[in-house]
């Protein structure tokens, strides 16, 4: 009752206004500053150009795995500007969306065509800090909006990925705020409070498919609370406990309708994907052909057939689906070609704050010794982050901690609580609470710009951040201003770059004259790069490179190398500058094997096997150069003389790192049996 005779005060309410807009304008200070700093990330032109072309052609096809929300928001101040626009081509979907991206961006004006939707897309990580306040506050104190405040300002992931065009922030957001509005609603129920739970959770499906978690979550809480009710009160009240039972369960129904209606006004309540006669590539049915489970592609086929949800989310849910299966794991310096259930416990250990570990650690004692006595504000808060950790673990997403960012919410409303608790209990504990958080302030803040390579003083920094964790959570291609900055200081002229985001990103945009060397992302999407068997530097290397993230373990990443090498500058935490002559024939032959591809595509056939020869002389124990070549000489109609390439292609995928060589051992069967 004190809290809200305090807060009732005029001057109290104009004084908390002014703080937390306080705490919103510095963190939107820190997302500007980050995004004039550093450059585009790896997702999101395609992102920025599929919402773009939805805004302007009604096209929900191009990037299909996340709903439109996001991408129609962080798009919306790129409509008033005229763009040249890449021709249609027919690619598979992603492909398309990559490709359709990189030339979007790079042929107009990239830094302003990105800075504009960051920061029309920053909107959701404010509102996320908004709701977190309104949150905390009403479950446990104003004191309690407030630490809130103060961790997730200054939280690293939040920084890092806060300000981009992906889905992560926005969806975060969301997420909060529907257990938020279910709480008030439980509390006090009305219509309103009820109208404002089904609009969230629908704002929340439109922002990113794994939303879908709401669901369970919300069952869970809504069956705590009937248990709690009928055990709280005595046996004569039955009755009322049923009522109150099925009054729950009504509202869920309602809550999921106007969800439903949410996500279905976001794609313009069309079914159909894409419009202008296109259609998806590849069709529906052999998108969901790939999903592992039977169960769930017949269910996704039943809701395609009476078209019970937009075209473009079904076939999105099909790719999140099985793609979560095609992710290599990458943890405390060891790929894995599969999903590993320890891989967000360590990216919750390196990636948080020394300051929320702390604190984390802290709130396990006070909740544990009765010093916190909010059950129902406890459960509203842990059992989301239970239920999203545990599916995460499960799923097999182990490419950032940013797929865990709502967890990170959670948990800082709930250390929110606990510390408040702790200083109602005695004052002498505020001193503590915000030298820690100066601390984390100090910390985080040290890493700028380059949030998204953050780990904690545990773990070495973010300098170090690579020999624990790759991809989203160590390297995301966003450093090319500052490695120009560093060629530009040093009056380089010549060099080569292993760049994270080659064949995605067009890194020459920069004014950067380095000559490029194949990556896994490269060979995956067809950009070419004249890699010669032998280089001298100065050579650039993404972190994600060199780790074997993609390619895998030596022997088949070509930079195992490096690893081993000492840099002669680290720039941003996650390009590393080396010096000297290197040999690198597995890189070479990769190259020319993928140069091999493309002419044989082309049907330009001599060209074609003049590249696989020089391929299988660089490496001629590469199961991918093996598989190359024979598939020169099928096209050339030599089908006897492509047999032992396959076959010698089949041996060496099976005997080499057979778990990371799957798809090529899949892709060589398939050629045999044809043969």
């Amino acid at each position: 009752m004190g809290e809200r005779k305090i807060d009732s005060i005029p001057g109290r309410h104009r004084w908390t206004s002014i703080a937390v807009l306080g705490f919103l304008a510095l963190f939107a200070f820190q997302l500007v500053r980050t995004a004039h700093a550093n450059t585009l990330t790896f997702d999101e032109d395609d992102h920025i150009y599929a919402g773009y072309m939805a805004w302007k052609h009604g096209d929900f096809g191009l990037n299909p795995e996340h709903p439109p929300l996001v991408k129609f928001v962080a798009t919306l101040p790129l409509l008033s500007t005229p763009l040249k626009l890449p021709p249609m081509e027919d690619r598979r979907y992603r492909l398309q969306a990559i490709l359709g991206g990189k030339d979007f961006i790079f042929k107009n004006d990239a830094d302003r065509i990105v800075f504009r939707a960051q920061m029309a897309a920053s909107i959701f990580s404010l509102l996320l800090l908004i709701f977190a306040f309104f949150t905390a506050r009403e479950m446990f104190g104003a004191g309690a909006g407030f630490i809130a405040l103060g961790l997730l300002v200054f939280d690293p992931n939040l920084l890092a990925h806060g300000g981009l065009v992906t889905t992560d922030a926005g969806q975060a957001c969301f997420l909060l705020a529907s257990i938020y509005a279910f709480y008030r609603y439980i509390k006090l129920p009305s219509a309103g409070r009820l109208i404002i739970s089904g609009c969230a959770v629908g704002l929340a499906l439109a922002s990113k498919h794994s939303a879908i978690l709401l669901f369970p979550m919300l069952l869970v809480l809504a069956a705590i609370e009937a248990v709690r009710r009928r055990y709280d009160h005595a046996p004569d009240t039955q009755t009322s406990t049923v009522r109150h039972t099925l009054r729950l369960g009504g509202a869920l129904v309602v809550i999921s309708a106007l969800a439903v209606l949410i996500l279905w006004s976001s794609y313009g309540f069309r079914y159909a994907a894409r419009t202008d006669g296109l259609h998806l590539n590849p069709p529906m049915a052999e998108q969901l052909a790939q999903v592992p489970s039977p169960a769930q592609a017949w269910m996704l086929g039943e809701f395609a057939r009476w078209h019970l949800l937009p075209e473009s989310y079904i076939y999105g849910f099909a790719h999140v689906l099985f793609s979560a299966n095609n992710f290599n794991s990458y943890v405390f310096g060891k790929p894995y070609p599969h999903a590993v259930w320890f891989y967000f416990p360590v990216a919750l250990l390196v990636k948080s704050s020394l300051t929320f570990l702390i604190f984390l650690a802290l709130s396990v004692w006070i909740i544990s010794s009765g010093r916190l006595r909010k059950t129902r504000e406890l459960l509203f808060l842990l059992i989301p982050s239970v239920i999203y950790l545990a599916v995460s673990m499960k799923d097999g997403m182990n490419i950032g901690v940013r797929h865990i960012l709502p967890v990170y919410i959670f948990l800082s409303l709930v250390i929110a609580g606990a510390a408040w608790a702790l200083v109602q209990s005695d004052r002498r504990w505020s001193v503590a609470i915000v030298i820690l958080l100066v601390f984390q302030a100090i910390s985080v803040s040290r890493a700028f710009p380059n949030y998204i390579a953050y780990a904690n003083e545990a773990f070495g920094g973010p300098r170090n951040v690579w020999k624990y964790l790759a991809n989203s959570s160590a390297d995301w291609g966003q450093q090319l201003r500052p490695v120009k900055r560093y060629i530009d200081e040093h009056q380089i002229r010549q060099c080569w770059f292993v760049y994270f985001g080659y064949g995605i990103m067009d890194y020459n945009y920069y004014g950067i004259p380095c000559k490029p060397l194949p990556t896994r992302n490269s060979l995956l999407v067809g950009a070419l790069s004249d890699a010669p068997p032998a280089i001298d530097g100065p050579v650039f290397i993404s972190a994600n490179d060199f780790t074997g993230f993609a390619f895998g373990p030596s022997p088949l990443n070509p930079y195992e190398q490096f690893k081993a090498l000492k840099p002669v500058a680290t720039i941003d935490s996650s390009i590393f500058v080396y010096q000297g002559h290197f040999e690198i024939p597995l890189a070479s032959g990769l190259a020319h094997a993928q140069k091999a591809r493309t002419f044989a595509t082309a049907r330009k056939l001599p060209e074609a096997l003049n590249e696989a020869q020089q391929a299988m002389a660089l490496a001629p124990d590469s199961a991918s150069v093996n598989a190359s070549m024979g598939a020169v000489l099928d096209a050339l109609g030599q089908r006897e003389k492509a047999r032992p390439f396959y076959e010698n292609a089949l041996r060496l995928s099976q005997t080499v790192e057979p778990d990371f060589q799957r798809s090529i051992a899949s892709e060589v069967r398939s050629r045999l049996a044809e043969n």
